[in-house]
């Protein structure tokens, strides 16, 4: 009884269709359905591919031949990538009375789809064109319906005129069977096998064509899977070829093929074209996921401003929303990473704000990541430190790591900037630079860093293994602060052999050679850097002068016969005759790494000028400003200008200035004479006179005059008490004269303060009273 409603209700809806096609006006009318215009030229080709779905009963069957009736006039056909199979519909209501309008509701049909409606008047009726339907009658035979509708669809573009026909189960099968078989190859996309099986019909028969439809459709398939062949071997030329000169490829329904095109042309560095490509897809194609897919893609190939002109052309969600928030998100990370490689960049406060949110609401580490990297490039530091500090919270990595460390270094804190990455110091060539650098700048931090002796260790041996100047130069510049010119010399020696050309690291030795009154040695550097450095030939006039009469000397070698790979570390040794004390003074010039990813803001004073151009008050001031930034030698010139001042506190502070500079370089003697060049007050000149006293005690332990060393200490002693750092230096005077129970009872002063130095003086002393004691 169902099937036979069910034929019933089919018969009766094919009789209702055939009626509707003799007057297409007026079906048009009744249902509300516009007139369907001739699509245009690129939309001309449905994309036609193999299925899955199997082939459908050649023997009639009432419901198959409803499913095919509504797969032809359905407005919107089912989707073309994933057809759904045959499905039966539900019984129809039973047939009603002739006058009732429940007969007509029980199944409604709108008429089917055509390009331009008959004439009502059968006479009026333009004639029907030629068409060939061999592939029609192909789909209709296989129950194919998406392909079907495809090819009605086409064929109304192609033949305005031409009027599908009702029932697809009236369209006669095709008789040729060869040509059936080819048809066949040509739906399972055996392309080269139909090739074959046509030209072997034309040399048995040499009268038979085949359709042109058929070669048609074959010539676009076949160059639709050069297109994609091409485009997977990135041969992206050839893809805009093809493409190119087949324009029915470029159309809604081979969205593949027009993003495939797309890439190709941003590949080949025509970025507008491609962002043509794109835009034609947002303009004409409205399949929702097909949209969003083309922003992503796009996205990955374009730069910010082209993106967005295209998320520009978003359409409204029906939620009120809008069709690409679901993928903004991501959008917000790209366009951030891009901004990342590109400072100069601005992106829209909204994005930021966007990856923000989800940083804080989803935690992952590497939005914050993101963020840590966008603030570090534009120079905030602070924010920056926020968000690597959370990106390590959540996962500790060698670039969590890193952008920590460099924000560390770009807000003065080296010291936990060299802990923080030591464990990923070889993790890459970029971990190993930050670790480097920040070691750098943790050596020349003013004052110095009070380091634990197996951080010094550690630094030095990563820096004598990957023979990095800059901090060599900086252990240099570390071990004078420590009064250890010996230990300077060796470092500053062994960045010059590493990197001949470093001048600063050539300064550092002449500075420290003239301070062992090492003559010779800074003569030879005058002479290697002579026309180079102005500031290493105008170290000492009368060396200058004196040098004219000596050999010329070769290019600057180490002085003494040194390993330069190992350089001493700045530390007391307790083996050694002489033990060196960390007594700690203001260093001369420094010169620290750039680390800052942003440009290097210029101080006032940092370019080189002659400061004899300057009026007294602005060398009184470029000179306090060369001392700020560790450059007394400089600075002393500077002071020698302001003296000539007719103003008497220009003159007092710039005698006081050029004091303190020499102090600086470790020349007490010129700062003893700069002191008397203009009167000072009661308290600078005691504070300059212990100054120099202790300055002078340093460089007489260094010579080794132990016994000149405590007569400096004395003298020092009757205007201030004694420091810590003093104290132990006049504990190791006393042991290299053999004065141990003096040594003894100095050690054990200084080192009931906790003093480290002082506690290593009792165990040299215990060396040198007890040698068979094993300590």
């Amino acid at each position: 009884m169902k099937s036979s409603l069910v034929a019933i209700s089919a018969a009766a809806v094919v009789a209702t269709l055939v009626t509707g096609l003799k007057d297409r006006a007026a079906m048009q009318e009744r249902f509300g359905i516009p007139a369907v215009k001739p699509a245009p030229d690129l939309m001309m080709m449905g994309r036609i591919k193999p299925t899955d779905a199997p082939a459908g009963n050649a023997d009639f069957n009432a419901e198959a031949v409803a499913d095919k009736i509504e797969a032809i006039t359905s407005p919107q056909p089912p989707a073309r990538d994933t057809p759904e199979p045959n499905v039966a519909k539900e019984p129809p209501a039973a047939p009603q009375t002739e006058g009732s309008q429940a007969a007509g509701q029980a199944t409604p049909v709108p008429p089917a789809i055509a390009t331009e409606p008959p004439a009502r008047q059968q006479g009026a009726a333009p004639p029907q064109p030629d068409v060939d339907e061999s592939a029609l009658r192909y789909f209709a035979s296989r129950g194919d319906k998406v392909r079907l509708q495809a090819e009605i669809s086409r064929l109304q573009a192609l033949y305005p005129n031409w009027v599908p026909p009702a029932d697809p189960l009236t369209v006669p099968q095709n008789g040729d069977k060869q040509l059936e078989a080819m048809w066949k190859l040509y739906s399972d996309g055996r392309y080269a096998e139909l090739r074959k099986a046509i030209a072997d019909r034309q040399a048995a028969d040499a009268g038979w064509q085949p359709p042109t439809d058929l070669l048609d459709r074959l010539d676009v398939a076949e160059a639709r899977a050069r297109l994609i062949n091409a485009s997977d071997l990135q041969q992206y030329a050839t893809v805009v070829d093809i493409g190119a000169a087949t324009p029915s490829l470029l159309t809604c329904s081979e969205v593949d093929v027009l993003w495939r095109v797309a890439e190709a042309f941003v590949r080949t560095e025509r970025s507008q074209r491609g962002q043509d490509a794109y835009a034609y897809i947002l303009k004409n194609c409205g399949d929702p996921a097909e949209r969003r897919a083309t922003v992503e893609k796009a996205s990955t190939l374009l730069d910010y401003q082209p993106m967005q002109a295209l998320l520009a052309l978003e359409k409204s969600a029906a939620d009120g929303g809008k069709e690409f928030d679901a993928i903004r998100d991501n959008l917000a990370r790209r366009f951030v990473a891009e901004s990342n490689e590109d400072p100069r960049l601005a992106i829209a406060p909204s994005y930021i704000a966007r990856l923000e949110k989800l940083a804080e609401s989803e935690g992952l580490a590497s939005d914050a990541l993101l963020l840590g990297w966008y603030q570090l490039r534009r120079n905030n530091p602070a924010d920056a430190e926020k968000w690597f500090r959370a990106a390590r919270a959540k996962e500790d990595t060698a670039v969590a790591s890193q952008g920590l460390a460099l924000a560390l270094i770009a807000r003065r804190a080296p010291q936990e900037a060299e802990d923080v990455m030591f464990r990923w110091r070889a993790d890459s060539d970029e971990a190993t630079s930050t670790y480097l650098a920040a070691t750098a700048n943790l050596m020349a931090l003013q004052p110095p860093a009070d380091l634990a002796e197996d951080v010094l260790h550690r630094i030095a041996a990563e820096v004598i293994a990957r023979k990095y100047v800059p901090t060599a130069q900086q252990f240099g510049w570390y071990a004078r602060s420590l009064n250890q010119f010996q230990t300077a010399a060796r470092w500053f020696e062994t960045a010059l052999a590493w990197k001949p050309d470093d001048e600063p690291s050539a300064y550092g030795l002449a500075v420290t050679r003239e301070q062992l009154s090492d003559r010779k040695g800074v003569l030879d550097l005058q002479r290697a850097w002579a026309g180079r450095s102005a500031r290493i030939a105008n170290l000492d006039d009368t060396l200058v002068s004196n040098a004219g009469a000596q050999p010329a000397t070769p290019p600057l070698a180490p002085q003494q016969p040194v390993q330069p790979a190992e350089p001493p570390l700045p530390r007391a040794a307790s083996t050694q005759p002489e033990p060196e004390v960390s007594v700690r003074v203001a260093r001369p010039a420094m010169q620290t790494v750039a680390v800052e990813r942003g440009p290097r803001r210029a101080r006032g004073c940092a370019t080189t000028i002659d400061a004899g151009q300057l009026g007294p008050s602005g060398a009184l001031s470029r000179g306090w400003c060369l001392m700020e930034i560790n450059r007394p030698m400089e600075a002393i010139p500077a002071f020698e200008t302001a003296l000539q001042s007719p103003v008497r506190k220009i003159r007092e502070d710039a005698a006081y200035g050029q004091s303190l500079a020499y102090l600086r370089a470790g020349l007490s003697n010129n700062a003893a004479v700069a002191a008397t060049k203009a009167p000072q007050s009661r308290q600078r000149a005691a504070e300059l006179q212990v100054a120099i006293l202790a300055d002078r005690a340093l460089q007489a332990f260094d010579a080794g005059r132990y016994r000149e060393t405590l007569i400096y200490l004395d003298q020092r002693a009757q205007l201030q008490q004694e420091r810590i750092d003093l104290m132990v230096l006049r504990g190791y005077s006393y042991l290299n004269l053999k004065m141990y129970d003096d040594a003894g009872r100095i050690f054990e002063a200084a080192a009931a303060t906790g003093n480290r130095d002082a506690t290593r003086g009792l165990a040299d002393l215990r060396k040198v009273t007890h040698p068979d004691v094993n300590d």
